[in-house]
């Protein structure tokens, strides 16, 4: 039998424990309650009705996307 080896680049490991830490840090905000905000932008949508709630958080996720977008090209330029 034929053994195969992978071998994991050092590049791909430090981006695998950058992203663990970043989901780290996140989860330690949000169970601080650091999220408030979210989903009470201006331009989210709110619908509430008997026992049902909507929420459509179109400007949060905009505003999520668009600093995710900036560290992105940040560490792409690095």
């Amino acid at each position: 039998m034929a053994r195969y080896c992978i071998r994991m680049d050092a590049r791909i490991g430090m981006t695998v424990v950058v992203a663990g830490l970043v989901l780290v840090v996140l989860g330690l905000v949000i169970a601080a309650g650091g999220l408030g905000w979210f989903g009470r932008l201006p331009g989210d949508l709110r619908f509430s009705g008997g026992n049902v709630r909507v929420i459509v958080p179109f400007a949060s996720m905009l505003l999520i996307s668009l600093v995710l977008s900036l560290v992105l090209a940040l560490f792409r330029c690095l």
